[in-house]
């Protein structure tokens, strides 16, 4: 029998494989270990998760990340949408940049967008807060969502759109009975980017934050100081297992809606 040879890519998926699950696996295990000291196994214990229900300070600033996703992802999902549809129904010459435009909140870094934000809002005057946070948050998520539904609408069909016109539908009823149904794939997936990009950003939220509000990255990122307990291995851990929940319903309804089309 001829021996197989271990190929060259299979050696690469397995090390990628490694660097990039074996961090989070290792957090989950350590949620459950009883040493506060993430260096050694000293045995299985749920207390962490007990600590972390109990500290009043680390739950606002989960409330608060969440809250701050939501609302952002909300106006954002609104606004990019508004602005993808907007701009594939105009045809001008400077349509190239203002798409252009419309995306460099990517890729300016983000300390200089929270250097930005901290001065324009100082300049309006307005309190450092939730508010300046959902301002500042929106503003870097719109380009996820204007992005992902101005590459959607590249691939409908106008004639769907102009053909219920024709049998009598006002502009209203033709986008919120076809072209809405058509693009929502598109803004879910731009809000749930989003989502993740607001509830995970420590940089701008620093800049624009203010005394009485902390979010989740920043409690985390102040924590360093003194040193991560193991607490926050237990958030990480169901945090982790909320978004494994809603991959495994989301691909539940995916399938039986495959099995009812079928």
């Amino acid at each position: 029998m001829k021996k197989k040879k271990i190929r060259f890519s299979s050696i690469y998926l397995v090390t990628v494989l490694l660097i990039t699950y074996l961090p989070i696996v290792m957090v989950v295990l350590f949620s459950f270990n009883d040493s506060k000291l993430p260096v050694a196994w000293k045995g299985f214990t749920l207390k962490w998760y007990e600590t972390l229900f109990r500290d009043a300070a680390l739950m606002e600033a989960l409330k608060n990340s969440i809250v701050l996703g939501f609302l952002s992802c909300m106006f954002a999902a609104v606004i990019g949408t508004l602005g993808a549809i907007g701009m594939a129904r105009v045809n001008y010459r400077s349509k190239g940049m203002m798409e252009y435009l419309s995306t460099i909140p990517i890729m300016v870094p983000e300390i200089i967008l929270g250097m930005v934000f901290l001065a324009f809002f100082s300049l309006l005057g307005l309190p450092f807060g939730m508010l300046t946070l959902v301002l500042a948050h929106t503003a870097f998520c719109i380009p996820y969502v204007f992005m992902m539904v101005k590459a959607r609408l590249v691939g409908i069909d106008r004639s769907l759109e102009e053909a219920a016109r024709d049998l009598g539908a006002t502009p209203a009823m033709a986008f919120r009975d076809i072209t809405l149904p058509l693009i929502m794939p598109a803004v879910a997936s731009g809000c749930l980017l989003a989502f993740a990009m607001s509830f995970d950003d420590v940089v701008i939220s620093i800049f624009v934050n203010g005394p009485r509000t902390s979010t989740l990255p920043i409690k985390v990122y102040t924590q360093l100081k003194t040193g991560v307990t193991p607490e926050i291995n237990a958030l990480c851990t169901m945090i982790l297992g909320a978004v494994v929940l809603i991959m495994l319903i989301y691909a539940f309804f995916q399938t039986w809606k495959k099995h009812q089309i079928s």
